[in-house]
């Protein structure tokens, strides 16, 4: 049976059969079924294509176009342990995601489940994909039912307002990628990520190749929500509805830093200097995770603020890739599993949020949540893995990239990546505390901040307890990223999907002549220490102590801490402020200095 296309067909497929079914009268339970059905099929694909893809690289050619001697005339999907692991953790919250929606009477209007499964595909297709402009196909498919969903409420300016937005940075980020493969494809005649790489190899390095990389790279850096290209992804977030949240967060992001992942070790690894792109990268990845930690320190919108702490992850998530070594590789790959699941848990409890209470504004819901002890609890917990805390995903990822850089001489990351997750878990633990427990006051940053409390109702009903439905995928979530970072099988696949990852040679040679890529050793050197999850941890509760408790932001002292912070919290303010034209001209700064290094570099 031929697996590899099933993940994109069939959500295919069933889109368009659920649009049909649009008119039946008592849709919504046909819908329903159908859809978490079609998601819970390709949850089994992904597996399938995972274990497979363990043994050897899978190569899937569609209509049997194998290469002709040596030229790629066809499509092919390659399946390597990385591609087929983030495939699994696009379903796995799309899962979720369904699940949780199956009380969003009220939200779940036409066409709600045929773009969620059309969001399904693309992530599919843009995670197994081989080929570089099918990449772009997928990146804008997933582009369009993104902003669709954003803009689901059409009613309601907001929604129109983060859509737009959206849809006018990530539309400019894949012009990029679009002029970027067209200056590839002149260079080289085709458009398989192995026969590029393959074509470049050996030759003098040029500006144009250099230019192209940048060009791929910043449009993918949109998707991937890094400074500073970022600033989509909180409008966005603040106005879709939870279960697009959770895809937008747990997954949709991550691809797009896989995706410059991708392209530089397959096509650019062997041909571009690394040091500039290394530093590049760094330097992008350590400004992006402080800028979006301070960030998320700064709202009382719990939905801006899980999206600045998104920001701040990918950060992170750069750093680890910037690294270009496959210890490194094997923790980010960890980390983004561990994160996505967090992220997805943590946005279901904001819809819960919504469900009962129509806000999701910390200022409005303080001291009001007390009867949701085990949404609050979770809620918490989530905060905690968040910072890092053993032995969950994001503890296992981070440890492993802390070490790979000390390994490199790159300790100097460590302090900032420590910053970064007491940054976003202080967030999370401080909005909680506060919304599900009533401590302490209301901190003098955040409380100020902009905010609009009212949320458009996502479900029918409101009273009583906590759905079953909305709390399941929530727990299991966060069972998953617990799973992700316990289990030395989880790190074992993540070893052997970085080796496979970073093997440029046995890629292009699977691809284009049809040998089995050599099994990497499956177990992994690196040992995460519990030192560095537990100050980290330890670090975010003693951020958010000192948000909630009385003391230092309390009393006399408050109007000195403001003063001190006054300046960096204006300036990071008017630096986002909303107005997408202040956005297109950071996204035409930051395309200007890439290029500009890309030339004057090689």
């Amino acid at each position: 049976m031929n697996i590899p296309p099933l993940p994109v067909v069939l959500p295919l497929f069933m889109a368009a059969l659920l649009a049909a079914l649009e008119q039946l009268r008592s849709r919504h339970r046909v819908l329903d079924v159908l859809s978490l059905l079609t998601a819970l099929a390709v949850v089994i694909f992904d597996l399938l294509l995972l274990q497979r893809s363990l043994a050897a690289t899978q190569v899937y050619w569609f209509g049997d176009w194998s290469p002709m001697h040596g030229f790629p005339v066809g499509i092919a999907f390659v399946i390597d342990p990385a591609a087929a692991l983030l495939a699994l953790l696009a379903s796995l919250l799309t899962v979720a995601a369904l699940l949780f929606s199956w009380h969003h009477f009220l939200a779940v209007r036409t066409y709600y489940h045929t773009l969620m499964l059309l969001f399904l595909a693309s992530l599919q297709g843009f995670a197994l994909t081989g080929d570089l402009f099918n990449m772009f196909v997928f990146f804008e498919l997933m582009g369009v039912a993104a902003y669709a969903l954003t803009g689901y409420k059409i009613e309601e300016s907001g929604p129109l307002e983060g859509g737009l937005n959206f849809a006018v940075m990530n539309s400019l980020g894949g012009l990029m990628v679009l002029l970027g493969i067209g200056l590839l494809y002149a260079m080289t005649g085709g458009l398989n990520l192995a026969w590029i790489g393959a074509a470049l190899q050996g030759k003098p390095v040029t500006a144009a190749g250099g230019v192209a990389f940048m060009l791929l790279s910043v449009g993918f850096l949109v998707k991937g929500a890094v400074f500073p290209f970022h600033f989509w992804l909180p409008d966005a977030h603040s106005v879709a509805p939870t279960p697009a949240s959770v895809l937008f967060s747990g997954i949709m992001v991550q691809l797009g830093l896989y995706a410059v992942a991708r392209i530089y070790w397959v096509v650019f690894s062997d041909v571009l200097a690394q040091a500039p792109v290394q530093s590049a990268f760094l330097g992008i990845g350590i400004v992006t995770l402080l800028a979006g930690g301070a960030m998320a320190c700064l709202q009382r919108h719990l939905k801006r603020l899980l999206a600045y702490s998104t920001v701040s992850h990918s950060g992170l998530i750069l750093a680890g890739f910037a690294l270009h070594e496959r210890q490194a590789l094997e923790g980010t790959l960890l980390y983004i599993v561990g994160h996505g699941c967090i992220k997805g848990a943590l946005f279901i409890a904001t819809g819960i949020l919504v469900y009962h209470f129509r806000s999701v504004d910390e200022k409005q819901l303080h001291d009001r949540c007390c009867r949701l002890k085990i949404t609050g609890a979770l809620f918490l917990l989530a905060g905690l893995a968040l910072a890092g805390l053993p032995p969950f995903g994001t503890w296992a990822g981070k440890g492993i990239i802390e070490e790979s850089a000390r390994g490199l001489g790159y300790g100097w990351l460590v302090p900032f990546f420590t910053l970064g997750s007491v940054l976003t878990g202080g967030a999370v633990l401080r909005a909680g505390g506060g919304i599900f427990f009533g401590l302490g006051h209301l901190d003098p940053f955040s409380s100020s901040a902009p905010a609009s409390g009212e949320e458009g109702a996502e479900a029918e009903r409101s009273s009583g307890p906590t759905p079953v439905l909305m709390l399941l995928p929530m727990a299991l979530l966060l069972l998953s990223s617990f799973g992700a970072g316990l289990l030395p099988q989880s790190q074992q696949v993540a070893a052997l999907a970085a080796a496979r990852f970073v093997d440029r040679d046995g890629y292009r040679d699977v691809v284009l002549a049809g040998e089995r890529q050599p099994a990497s050793p499956a177990v992994s050197e690196a040992r995460p220490g519990l030192g560095g999850g537990l100050i980290a941890a330890a670090g975010a509760v003693a951020l958010a102590t000192l948000y909630l408790a009385p003391g230092p932001l309390h009393g006399r002292a408050t109007k000195r801490i403001k003063s001190l912070v006054k300046e960096p919290v204006t300036l990071l303010r008017r630096v986002h402020s909303g107005y997408i034209g202040d956005y297109v001209v950071w996204f035409t700064v930051g395309t200007a200095a890439l290029t500009l290094l890309a030339v004057l570099s090689w």
